[in-house]
């Protein structure tokens, strides 16, 4: 059974950190590219920032260089470094695992964990 398990969401004022991690399980945790998504309220579920198996990033624009993404394959783990936080950052944050398979695609989702930046 795959579970990814997200953790660390809370509330944080404006110019804040959160970090979040995810731990991932029933996976070859390795032959995954690992994301991050978010559903911000009343909008589409967006990618934040991803990281292939090789270990290569990448960061939608709206990061601008405030968030890390980081996976340890030895712990099955991917976190998410968020500082500078924005009132705009507020969303349900998701942890994804996809790797590509014959036909298609094997992908996985946690259940998410809430991120709320309010003065």
């Amino acid at each position: 059974q795959v579970q990814l398990v997200e953790s660390g969401g809370g509330l944080v004022q404006p110019g804040g950190s959160l970090r979040l991690s995810c731990a991932a399980s029933g996976i070859i945790f390795g032959s995954y590219r690992m994301a991050w998504y978010r559903q911000p309220p009343g909008k589409q579920r967006e990618l934040v920032a991803a990281v292939t198996s090789s270990s290569r990033t990448n960061y939608e624009d709206f990061v601008e260089g405030r968030f890390t993404i980081s996976r340890d394959n030895g712990k099955n783990t991917v976190d998410l470094q968020m500082n500078s936080l924005k009132p705009e950052d507020t969303a349900v944050y998701y942890c994804n695992a996809r790797k590509p398979i014959w036909g298609g695609l094997d992908e996985y989702w946690g259940q998410g964990t809430q991120v709320t930046v309010s003065s």
